[in-house]
C-alpha cells in the first residue's frame, strides 16, 4: 500500500510568499514558474495544494485581506475616532512594513481583474464594503462624541474618505513624495469637520 507523501513545506509560509509575489507583479505578469521559484516548492505541489494559478491568487488575496483587516481591527477599537482615521491614512501612505510591496493588493485586483473575473469582482466588492463600513463605524463614533460633523451621514463621509484612500493606494506605487500624499490626506479629512 502506498502512503501519501508528506508535504515538505508549511502551507501558510508558501502562501505568504505567493501573496507577496502577486502583490508585487499582479496576476497576469506572474507565471507559474515565478510562483514555483518564489514559493520554493515543486510545480506538482503547487497544483496539489492550491489548485491552479487563479485559485492560488484568490487564496493569496484572502490572506492579504485577513492580515490587513486584523492589523486595523486590532488598533482601531482602542483609538479615538480621530486617531483611528489618522492611523488608517498613515497605514495607507506608509505601507504595512518595509518588506512588503508598495501599493495595495486589493486595488491591484480591482484594476487588473475585477472587470473580467466574477470571483475577483466579488472579493473586491466585499473588501471595499468592509473598508467603507469600518470607516463609517469610526466616523459614527466621532459624530456621537462631537469630534466629527453630523451635517453628513457617516456612510456618505466614509464613501468619500474611502475613495481618497483608494487613490492614495494607487499613488503610493508611483509617487515617493510622502509630503504630497499627506497633504492629499489632510484635505480629504477636512470633510469630517465641516
Amino acid at each position: 500500500m502506498l502512503m501519501a507523501r508528506a508535504k515538505e513545506f508549511e502551507e501558510d509560509v508558501v502562501l505568504l510568499k505567493a501573496m507577496k509575489l502577486f502583490w508585487e507583479q499582479g496576476y497576469e505578469k506572474t507565471s507559474i514558474n515565478d510562483l514555483v521559484e518564489r514559493m520554493g516548492i515543486h510545480r506538482r505541489s503547487l497544483y496539489d495544494t492550491f489548485g491552479d494559478k487563479h485559485m492560488l491568487y484568490l487564496r493569496a488575496f484572502d490572506r492579504y485581506k485577513t492580515l490587513t483587516n486584523n492589523r486595523l481591527g486590532a488598533l482601531i477599537p482602542n483609538s479615538t475616532p480621530k486617531q483611528a482615521i489618522d492611523f488608517i491614512f498613515d497605514y495607507t501612505i506608509q505601507g504595512t512594513s518595509a518588506d512588503n510591496p508598495v501599493g495595495c493588493m486589493m486595488v491591484n485586483m480591482a484594476v487588473e481583474l475585477a472587470s473580467s473575473d466574477p470571483e475577483a469582482r466579488a472579493k473586491v466588492s466585499e473588501s471595499f464594503a468592509y473598508w467603507e463600513q469600518m470607516l463609517a463605524d469610526v466616523i459614527s463614533r466621532g459624530q456621537q462624541n462631537g469630534d466629527f460633523t453630523s451635517t453628513r451621514s457617516a456612510e456618505d463621509l466614509a464613501e468619500s474618505l474611502h475613495n481618497t484612500l483608494l487613490g492614495l493606494r494607487v499613488l503610493t506605487r508611483s509617487l515617493t513624495n510622502k509630503d504630497k500624499l499627506y497633504r492629499i490626506a489632510d484635505m480629504a479629512k477636512v470633510v469630517l469637520y465641516q
